[in-house]
């Protein structure tokens, strides 16, 4: 098979990008041929490249609307599939998951669209929600087949009326094993260390988890926060005004989360709506336990009670509770981490998700002969 990927953005390197490179790359060493097309020639590129993954920077595909642009963006997207006449073409992402539909419907190319978290999910405003349904709607009939990451986001779909049930399909995310070395191991530590790894801005929850810790100030831990974006400022200047700063480090953007996660004992995710996190599978397969806001698929990798605890959105109080249940019993800690360990094991391996995803691509292109 040809494999054509597309995406919106190259200067972050994002849960949907990360997924994207990830099998892309699996997908290639199984003997496939692939090409990986995103807007920009920024980090995401050089990472394709670094993986031996044929990258094609698209100088029109960009986040912001425009309609001359995003005009231009669609014939540059069109222009290029032409070109290397992929047998299918997997799309990421609402920009590229747009254009490059359309795009690939206009040559007879067989299309996939993975929806990494709706638009319109709960969270969102009503008036985004409204129109963001309107799009999809449309946008479901020029579209082979839909991937959701989790049973919620198929649930949603179906409720918005966004495409037909028989053509929309759950693929769990899924991540490639680690060493051993980077599994979390006991070192002796005093200061539990809390860890987020998400990016600065909607919809991620910064000041919600500022809020929980602050009541929680005198006891024993330390956050440390991975991740840069728009935000990234304004939570520096709240964790001073609410004297946290002496027990928050703000990393910036990484490249070498695994590491940090095998340094930490908890990971906390707080989001006002979510698909189903890269990061909280990271944790899982570290061995740490995880402590997530209810939205989304999440409840579908977090085992409320078993492998972390299930928080319900904006609940200030149930955050701080459920992190200080977890800072003061090492027992605890390592016995959800360990039930994550194994469920990431069971349910959220790459090879599971791969073998679903390229299961996917035999059925639409057996539909297209």
């Amino acid at each position: 098979m040809k494999i054509a990927y597309v995406i919106t953005r190259s200067d972050v390197l994002g849960g949907a990008s990360v997924h994207l490179l990830d099998l892309a790359e699996g997908v290639q060493e199984l003997g496939h041929e692939v090409t990986i097309f995103v807007g920009g020639n920024g980090l995401v590129v050089d990472r394709a490249r670094e993986r031996g993954l044929d990258c094609q920077p698209l100088q029109h595909l960009v986040r912001e609307i425009s309609p001359f642009r995003d005009l231009v963006g669609f014939f540059e997207v069109r222009r290029r599939l032409r070109a290397w006449a992929p047998d299918v073409v997997h799309v990421h992402s609402a920009k590229a998951g747009i254009l490059g539909r359309l795009a690939a419907r206009s040559l007879g190319i067989p299309v996939i669209y993975t929806a990494h978290g709706w638009p319109f999910t709960e969270g969102v405003s009503e008036r985004s929600r409204r129109l963001y349904t309107t799009i999809e709607r449309v946008m479901a009939r020029f579209t082979q087949r839909t991937i959701t990451v989790s049973d919620y986001d198929r649930s949603i779909a179906l409720a918005a009326s966004v495409g037909n049930p028989h053509l929309i399909v759950t693929v769990h995310n899924g991540i490639p094993e680690i060493p051993p070395e980077l599994r979390k191991q006991p070192d002796g530590q005093d200061a539990v260390r809390l860890i987020m790894v998400a990016r600065f801005e909607e919809p991620k929850n910064h000041g919600a988890l500022f809020e929980a810790l602050q009541a929680l100030r005198d006891q024993n831990w330390h956050l440390e926060l991975v991740g840069d974006g728009p935000n990234f400022e304004k939570m520096k200047s709240l964790a001073l005004d609410l004297k946290l700063a002496e027990k928050v480090t703000f990393i910036g953007a990484s490249d070498n989360v695994p590491e940090r996660l095998s340094r930490s004992d908890v990971l906390v995710l707080v989001s006002r709506w979510e698909g189903l996190p890269l990061t909280i599978l990271e944790a899982m397969r570290a061995g740490l336990p995880v402590i997530a806001s209810d939205v989304g698929g999440v409840r579908e990798a977090v085992a409320d009670g078993e492998t972390g605890y299930l928080v319900p959105r904006d609940a200030i109080r149930g955050l701080r509770d459920k992190i200080s249940k977890l800072l003061q019993s090492d027992y605890l800690r390592e016995q959800l981490g360990r039930s994550g360990r194994l469920r990431y094991e069971r349910e959220f391996t790459f090879r599971l998700m791969l073998d679903r995803t390229i299961a996917v691509y035999h059925s639409v292109l057996g539909e297209s002969k």
